[in-house]
């Protein structure tokens, strides 16, 4: 059983199990908020530049201090694209910085994970914890972070600007504002529901992919390409139906945002065509609230989709959470790292030479994931320097005696002693590193034989 089929909530969507890999990036962080809260006011302030422009050169006919609107308004501009830049450029490497973060974390956790871990979860479901999971996390803590804080502030930038001008117009457009939160809610509620399947799906279909080319041998050997192929094809055909579905949402979902903006508009030019027909305003004001009426709904969507993808987020903060606090069945004592030092900080200069004397002492053991029990009481001494052939029928436990010498598992009763000390009072790493293991099936790494030798 993998363990996403555990079902464990975290509070505040998780957000505080991953502030801690955002700590060190906090001043960047501070500095991109404040650079989208200002650039959020410039970009509600450039429909007044419009209003100002119509109502004071078109309709008072002059073009006296125009000079100076035009140095003013290119000035802006220039630190308005300034500040874009900087921005972008920011967010973009804390998302690559906390994407690194993350995978490195859960990968040197993955390190000192014991073989029971990978018994029972397949590549392909922590591939997608390592990659999927801490991309779509990083996303969160910069791009989506961005979101709120430049739409959330452009709405309430937007909606002093609106009331400062006319409160009574404001008021008929931000009447539709509860029924586009309701709509935009709704779709979206839909959406994350689906798009969680999706990628449920597409976990599965990237473990099935990865399991037929690592088990080619297997599938061809036992004829079975055929069945094989068609579980893969209904895999494909599921996910193709559930993001036709989405899409179908999605399709929906933007044109009522489209929709609710043009009822919006149609008020302020319903109501402010009147108003302006009637002398009771001027052409320039009308332009702003057009202006607000249109860019107010997209914000508004940005905001809701955010906060609404928290939910699906969360989903993937707690399976990091939970593959980095998954405790390894094999783990040295705080006094053996103490002395030994661990996986990925070792201090050689305490380890003892090994001589290579390998004992069993009333040895019972049965798999983390099995029930029947491999060896009951087993007594073994291998002398160093002893040559020792182990014969017996396939799941005698001959495997399962070199896992236990080399603690790629633990007894489940007795001592497994090298060089007369119980095993467990040395550490994985220097028990490792003196043993010559030989696999069954040789496996390369990627690169050169030169790569392959280290």
């Amino acid at each position: 059983m993998q363990e996403e089929n555990k079902n464990i909530s975290l509070p505040y969507f998780g957000i505080p199990k991953i502030l801690p890999f955002a700590k060190k990036y906090k001043y960047r962080i501070i500095a991109m908020i404040l650079m989208g809260l200002f650039s959020s006011l410039v970009d509600s302030c450039y429909p007044l530049f419009n209003q100002y422009a119509l109502n004071h050169y078109v309709g008072e006919n002059t073009l006296d201090t125009l000079g100076l609107f035009i140095a003013l308004y290119i000035g802006i501009l220039i630190v308005q694209v300034s500040l874009n830049f900087i921005s972008v450029f920011w967010v973009s490497k804390t998302e690559l910085d906390l994407n690194r973060d993350l995978r490195n974390t859960s990968f040197n956790h993955l390190q000192e994970l014991s073989f029971a871990y990978f018994n029972q979860n397949n590549v392909g479901y922590i591939h997608a914890r390592v990659m999927s999971d801490s991309g779509k996390i990083g996303e969160l803590m910069s791009w989506r972070m961005m979101d709120v804080v430049w739409n959330g502030s452009y709405i309430l930038f937007v909606m002093i600007n609106m009331v400062r001008i006319s409160w009574r117009l404001a008021c008929m457009v931000f009447v539709l504002v509860p029924f586009a939160i309701f709509i935009i809610a709704f779709f979206q509620k839909r959406l994350v529901k689906l798009n969680r399947h999706i990628r449920e799906l597409n976990s599965q279909i990237t473990s099935d992919f990865n399991e037929g080319i690592t088990g080619a041998r297997s599938i061809k050997t036992m004829v079975i390409e055929s069945i094989i192929g068609d579980g893969f094809q209904k895999d494909t055909e599921t996910m193709r139906h559930v993001s036709v579905q989405a899409a179908r949402y999605q399709a929906f979902f933007y044109s009522t945002v489209t929709m609710m903006s043009s009822i919006a508009l149609a008020i302020v030019m319903w109501q402010g065509g009147n108003l302006t027909v009637n002398n009771m305003m001027l052409i320039g004001t009308l332009s702003v609230f057009m202006s607000y009426a249109l860019g107010i709904m997209d914000p508004l969507h940005s905001v809701i989709t955010t906060i609404s993808s928290l939910v699906s987020i969360q989903v993937n903060i707690e399976r990091f959470d939970r593959l980095v606090n998954t405790e390894s069945d094999v783990a040295d004592s705080p006094e053996v790292i103490e002395k030994y030092g661990d996986t990925f900080n070792p201090k050689k200069e305490n380890w003892e030479p090994l001589i290579g004397d390998v004992a069993f002492k009333n040895v019972d053991f049965k798999y983390p994931d099995g029930d029947e029990m491999v060896l009951e009481n087993f007594n073994l001494d291998v002398p160093h320097g002893t040559n020792v052939a182990i014969v017996g029928e396939t799941g005698a436990g001959k495997s399962t005696l070199v896992n236990l010498v080399c603690r790629f598992f633990e007894p489940t009763k007795g001592q497994v002693l090298i060089d007369g000390r119980d095993a467990r009072e040395r550490s994985q790493l220097w028990l490792h590193s003196n043993i010559g293991y030989v696999l069954q099936t040789p496996h390369l790494f990627s690169g050169t034989v030169r790569d392959n030798l280290r």
